[in-house]
């Protein structure tokens, strides 16, 4: 390549990051630390032949093995696992829903008493106080009402994951892949209900009459407002490993009629498709609020598994957001562009990045039609 086309690709691609750290009119925020592998506790856990067997490995085994370790124990033998490790056992893929439902019971309240600990210590700082009570009051919330907490993983910002309905029952399931700005205590806000992972959820359960369970999944470190996060692939690369993990742990452990529908919201949908789930994993992939999927065509994701497009509203942001993808900067091409070759779907009524989901808008009944299908 010549000179004069590195210089004219490195000014497009300044060009397209500056587009992208001025969109919204948000500012350019500290660099994240994507969280993976299991959380602590994995040790002990693989340690324990108290059942005269040896627990698979959480960093290692796939979500059938873990299935079939669970499908050789009794409830007795499982519940006293789950109350010896209950972090370990309530995010692993492959695991009996209902049990993970308990042991996240579990380690939610745990957390919770570290957290009023913490916020009573006389040794941390006033925002240490402050920080452990908003972490407390978070995981009271969640400790409400007989929710349904399929993961939960207090590490970094913290991350969490919802069912809304009856997944191991269903016919069908739906899963929910939130972008920027999404963690543990923006997971569910009041003043933008349709805007989260779970006001999404709770709306498209509501939408298909109960037919399809939603999980509402904030299973990834996600990028702080439209810095170089935002701009990159490297989030959303951990990310699709962990996605890749849920879907294959569902198909092993509920057995639904068909995989789940795949929504993937902004940066959420590059997770999406770095992921390139196959149709074991998904029946079909619905992005909206796109700022590309890091790749050129849905014809470069997987054969079988279509792709649904979301018309964009004139008032989303990510419309001023640069479909471009140089030198590792941006997402690529615009799924809403007929060539793209995703199918399109509407959304009248909505408004804004996050008003997709707004119950009595054309793209919550458009959802809702293909996760009850």
């Amino acid at each position: 390549m010549g000179t004069y086309r590195v210089r004219r690709t490195v000014a497009a691609a300044a060009l397209a990051v500056a587009a992208m750290l001025g969109a919204g009119g948000w500012a350019a925020a500290e660099t994240q630390t994507a969280v993976t592998g299991p959380p602590p506790g994995g040790a002990a856990w693989t340690a324990d032949t108290s059942l005269g067997l040896r627990p698979p490995d959480p960093a290692t085994a796939t979500p059938a093995q873990v299935a079939a370790f669970f499908a050789g124990l009794s409830p007795a033998q499982q519940d006293d696992l789950i109350a010896r490790h209950p972090l370990t056992a309530g995010n692993l893929d492959g695991a009996p829903v209902e049990l993970r439902y308990r042991a996240n019971a579990l380690a939610l309240a745990a957390a919770r008493t570290e957290e009023l600990a913490r916020a009573a210590d006389p040794a941390l700082t006033p925002q240490d106080h402050e920080a452990a009570r908003t972490r407390a009051e978070r995981y009271r919330t969640l400790l409400d009402g007989h929710r349904r907490i399929l993961a939960f993983d207090p590490r970094g910002r913290g991350q969490v994951a919802e069912v809304y309905g009856d997944l191991a029952r269903a016919g069908h399931t739906a899963v929910i892949v939130p972008g920027s700005d999404i963690d543990l205590l923006s997971f569910d806000r009041a003043n933008d209900p349709y805007g989260t992972p779970a006001g999404m959820g709770r709306a498209l359960y509501e939408a298909t009459g109960g037919s399809t369970a939603v999980i509402a999944w904030t299973g990834y470190t996600t990028p702080v407002g439209l810095g170089p996060d935002a701009a990159t692939e490297r989030l959303a690369e951990a990310g699709a490993v962990r996605l890749t993990r849920l879907l294959d742990g569902l198909a092993a452990s509920t057995r639904p009629q068909a995989p789940p529908t795949v929504f993937c919201h902004s940066y959420g949908s590059v997770v999406c498709g770095l992921a390139r789930p196959g149709p074991s994993e998904a029946s079909r992939l619905v992005v909206l609020g796109s700022p590309g999927m890091g790749v050129d065509s849905a014809a470069e994701l997987a054969p079988g598994v279509p792709v649904f497009a979301t018309a964009r509203n004139g008032s989303d942001w990510i419309g001023n957001v640069p479909h471009v993808r140089l030198l590792g900067l941006g997402h690529g091409a615009d799924p809403t562009d007929p060539d793209f070759g995703a199918r399109p779907l509407p959304s009248t009524g909505s408004h804004g990045h996050t008003g997709y989901f707004a119950p009595g808008t054309a793209s919550l009944a458009a959802y809702a039609g293909l996760a009850s299908n």
